[in-house]
Parts: structure tokens; C-alpha cells; sequence
């Protein structure tokens, strides 16, 4: 493993703990893991010292649509950014909210949303940040949950926080939006108890001069919700020292890019360049799609030092890693090519859940955190994810079936955009509900001579035995086993959505849900599977 170096010995199964293979760090930090420089206390300081070292450099940017084009950058500077954060920093004092207390932002990335996270980091505030695509149910969930008491809101998504206002705690006093907010909504917030700000409004409450509260790595720097597939969402605390570490550890300038709408990505990785990327699976897709056919879907760590094609790269310097068997799945981390979960220690890793000890003691064990994840350990020694220890399947004929994995296999398939593959321990076979590409069907359509619209021939029978054949095909040239092959297919015209509650902001299946929406649709396949053909 020429990027890695190991730092500890394997560990054999005992006591009905599953083995352990050998512990690996980056070989940048062969000699220890990075630590924080002294005096370095919170993310706070990165801008502050950047402002003084390149007040006129641009910082911040953003770029109008229209007509469905996009128009130049608008740049704010360093200096600009930060005078900014000190004002609304200051105001957010004046409304009572205390270091340690948390104020939530809900959008869409935007500069404003970026200066009132530097706000919060200026006065030790934790933020608390919320999906722009999350619902009213989930927002009044977080807002609870995490006690907030002052929130930063895009214009449109207004509504949906004055909705859950009556089922808010009174703790809850002030909403500011990014852009303007009407005399209406003032009067619907303020009747419930809740003062509500245009941004220029709540600038003005703000002092430029004001003194700042000391700081420290320990304080939590910010508490993210993750969507969940399962349940209520969790608080993710993360501490300043992390993400201290995770900035200092990649030593390059962090571009990051997040839309609603990302049919311009290609056009921003064009004209900003990024160093490094960041970005949640839907964004990786659009790229794979779109540069594909330019340089065959290549990603690469970091193309001059880590070539890895196909793998996550190696631990960054500030976290070690190992792999744990997972005997039930048949991945034993002490084989001649070690596989099994993927467990990391280090600086950069989150605290806990917030109020969920139970969620936190269960990922978190002797220090490691359990990321669910299944790796593979490369000859190069980078990691290559394939599959996940969670959504596995007993079939009643006792075999293990890891759906994720098989659902990775058949989206190889042309023919479709999104499946979901189910199976139980009282069935031996697996079935699924299938998205067929519209343009697919439409093509297979013309040349038997049907005229169905598109939600028709999902309903056509020959439709789907054509898709279901089709599957089973890129199946087993994909090593599918004959068990994880399905035997039947429900055909859905309508992607699977978040209005419905079937995927995360993040676009993952949540699983719970999807078996209650299509229980009758699932019924109805394990009859057919048995019996008749679709």
C-alpha cells in the first residue's frame, strides 16, 4: 500500500466481536495525525485573517438566471463579507441569543446564507443549517429539537416556517429573511410571539464596532440534521475543532456548489475551476452523465499525487481507518483482499447526536465511529466503497441479499432512472418498483406500434416483461447471483419524490416509506412472482 502506512496491528474475533484488520493513516501522516496550531480556537478566525490578508479579494459570488441563461459572476469581497458578519453577528446579540445558542438557516446556498453562518461563527452561536427541500414537518421537527431561537430564512420559504410557528416552542423569537418579507407576514409571525426582519431591517440592529466573545475548540460549531431514511431526523454536533481540522487537512481553497437546480453545474465547474468538489450523489451523477463520454467517467483523488480511479481515495491526514468483518455479509477484513465495514477515528469526526445518546453509543464504539459503509482496501492503498452494512435482506431460504448493492447493479440498466429493490425473510425471491427512462419506453413503444402515452405502457404488460427481461439481462452481466435476480416489476411513471416522502433532500430511498406507499403494489408482485407473469 504505497499512500498508506499502518499503525496497528490486526485484531482477532473474541467474545462475539467481529475481527478487525489493521489500523491505516495516510502516509503524510506517518508520524502522527495532524494537530491544530496553537491558538487556532474557531472557524471564525479563517475569515477574519483572510480579511486582513486580502480585504479586496473576492470571496463570495453569485450569478443571476435569465431566460434560462446565466449570467457573469457578482463578487463580495473578503472585507466585505466580513464587516457584513460583524453587523449581523451583532444584531443576532441583540435579540438575546447567547453564545452556545443556536440559530437555524434555511435555504438554498447563497451568499447571504454563507455570511450568516460567519455571523454565528463570530459570536461562538451554533448554527443549525436546514434543507432547502426539507418540508414544514421536518423544519418544525429541527426547530424544536434543537431549541433554536433565532432562524435565517430564504424569501420563498417563508410560508412553510410561519406554518409551524403555533407548534414552536416559545423559544423561538425571531425569523429574518434573506430578502424582504411583507407587512402580512410580519403580522401573521408577530401575533404569534415572533418578530420578523427583511435582511436590511436586522442589519441595522447590528453594531460594527462590537466586542467578541472568546472562543474555543471544544464549542459546537454547528448541529446538522440529517435528512434520515429512517424515522425523525438526527443532529450531527460537530465541534470547531473539526472542522478546523477538516479545512487545515485539505490545505486547498474549498469551492462549494449546491442548487435546486443544477443544469448549470457544468457551466460553474467551467468557469470557476474548482481545486476540490464537493457534493451530494444526484451532483456526481449529473457530471458522470454529462463528461462521460469526454473522459470515461475517470475521478480521481487528487490527479497528481493519488491517480485512484473507482475509490474514495486515502484517510485524509487528521483521521485513521480500518475495516471491521461483517460476518453475516460474508466480508472478512483479515482476507487476502480485507473488506468490511469502514470504522475512522480522528479530529475531524463528528461529537454525537444531539439528545440521541442511544443513536450515539451505537456508531460510536472504543473510540471508532461504525460508518455502516463496506470498503474494499486497494493494492494502493485507497478505498474503494461496495456496499452498505445496512438494507440487507434474509430471503426465507436463509440467503442475504444487500439491496443497495443490487440496486447500483441494475441502474446500470439504459432502460431506467431510479429502482427499489425489496425482498423479506418470508419470501425467496426479490421484486421490485422500477422508474423507466421516459425517452427508453417511447423508442421500445414506436417499434411495436403503440401509441400509449407515457403512464400507459407502464401499465402495459409486454412493457413490463420488456423491462423486467431487460434487468435480469444487465443483472447477470453484472454477477448478480440467481437469488437476487427479480421475478417481478412494478412500473412507476412518476420519479420518486420528495412531495410523497419516498427520497431525502439528498436523494436516498427511504425504504419504511416506499414499502408503505407500494404495500399493495409489493402484494401484488409476490402473487405474480409466484404465479402468473407480469
Amino acid at each position: 500500500m504505497a499512500f498508506v502506512v499502518k499503525v496497528e496491528e490486526s485484531r482477532p474475533a473474541a467474545d462475539e466481536r467481529p475481527s478487525a484488520g489493521p489500523v491505516y493513516r495516510s502516509i503524510y501522516a506517518k508520524d502522527g495525525l495532524m494537530e491544530l496550531p496553537e491558538g487556532l480556537e474557531s472557524p471564525w478566525q479563517f475569515l477574519s485573517v483572510s480579511a486582513k490578508k486580502y480585504p479586496n479579494n473576492p470571496m463570495l459570488g453569485r450569478r443571476e438566471v435569465t431566460d434560462k441563461k446565466v449570467g457573469p459572476y457578482v463578487w463580495l469581497t473578503y472585507q466585505e463579507v466580513y464587516d457584513s458578519a460583524i453587523r449581523i453577528g451583532s444584531a443576532i446579540r441583540s435579540r438575546g441569543v447567547n453564545p452556545g445558542d443556536r440559530c437555524g438557516i434555511y435555504g438554498s446556498n447563497c451568499p447571504r446564507w454563507l455570511t450568516a453562518m460567519e455571523a454565528c461563527n463570530s459570536q461562538a452561536i451554533t448554527y443549525v443549517p436546514l434543507y432547502d427541500t426539507l418540508g414544514a414537518n421536518a423544519v418544525e421537527f429541527i426547530i424544536n429539537h434543537a431549541e433554536v431561537s433565532i432562524a435565517f430564512v430564504q424569501d420563498n420559504k417563508l410560508p412553510s416556517v410561519l406554518s409551524c410557528l403555533p407548534n414552536c416552542s416559545t423559544n423561538f423569537k425571531t425569523i429574518v429573511s434573506f430578502e424582504n418579507v411583507s407587512s402580512t407576514q410580519k403580522e401573521e409571525a408577530e401575533g404569534l410571539g415572533v418578530s420578523c426582519f427583511s435582511w436590511e431591517e436586522f442589519s441595522q440592529l447590528g453594531n460594527a464596532d462590537c466586542e467578541l466573545p472568546p472562543k474555543r475548540k471544544t464549542d459546537i460549531c454547528t448541529i446538522m440534521y440529517t435528512s434520515g431514511t429512517t424515522g425523525e431526523p438526527k443532529g450531527v454536533i460537530i465541534s470547531n475543532r473539526a472542522i478546523l481540522a477538516e479545512v487545515l487537512s485539505v490545505e486547498q481553497l474549498l469551492f462549494l456548489t449546491d442548487r435546486v437546480d443544477i443544469r448549470f453545474l457544468l457551466e460553474d465547474l467551467q468557469e470557476l475551476r474548482p481545486t476540490m468538489f464537493c457534493g451530494v450523489p444526484r451532483v456526481y451523477d449529473r457530471i458522470y452523465s454529462g463528461l462521460t463520454e469526454s473522459c470515461g467517467g475517470c475521478f480521481t483523488s487528487i490527479s497528481n499525487v493519488f491517480p485512484m480511479i473507482g475509490t474514495v481515495g486515502v484517510p485524509v491526514t487528521t483521521i485513521e481507518a480500518r475495516l471491521e468483518s461483517v460476518p453475516a455479509m460474508g466480508y472478512d477484513a483479515l482476507s487476502s483482499v480485507p473488506r468490511g465495514e469502514i470504522c475512522l477515528r480522528g479530529t475531524t469526526l463528528f461529537s454525537g447526536y444531539h439528545k440521541r445518546e442511544d443513536l450515539t453509543e451505537e456508531v460510536l464504539i472504543d473510540g471508532w465511529f461504525h460508518t455502516g459503509d463496506i470498503g474494499e482496501w486497494q493494492a494502493d492503498g485507497s478505498m474503494k466503497i461496495i456496499d452498505r452494512k445496512k438494507n440487507i435482506y434474509k430471503l426465507s431460504q436463509g440467503e442475504y441479499v444487500a439491496v443497495e448493492n443490487i440496486e447500483s447493479k441494475y441502474l446500470q440498466c439504459p432502460l431506467i432512472t431510479s429502482i427499489w429493490v425489496y425482498g423479506n425473510s418470508f419470501e425467496s425471491f426479490l421484486v421490485a418498483v422500477v422508474v423507466p427512462d421516459s425517452k427508453a419506453m417511447e423508442h421500445w413503444a414506436a417499434e411495436y406500434h403503440l401509441t400509449d402515452d407515457f403512464k400507459s405502457l407502464c401499465q402495459n404488460s409486454k412493457a413490463r416483461k420488456y423491462i423486467l427481461d431487460e434487468l435480469n439481462s444487465t443483472g447477470q452481466k453484472q454477477h448478480l447471483r440467481g437469488f437476487e435476480l427479480l421475478k417481478a416489476v412494478h412500473l412507476e411513471p412518476n420519479p420518486f419524490d420528495m412531495e410523497r416522502d419516498l427520497i431525502t433532500p439528498t436523494f436516498k430511498l427511504k425504504r419504511p416509506q416506499l414499502l408503505k406507499y407500494y404495500k399493495d403494489c409489493i402484494d401484488k408482485l409476490y402473487s405474480e412472482g409466484k404465479g402468473a407473469r407480469p
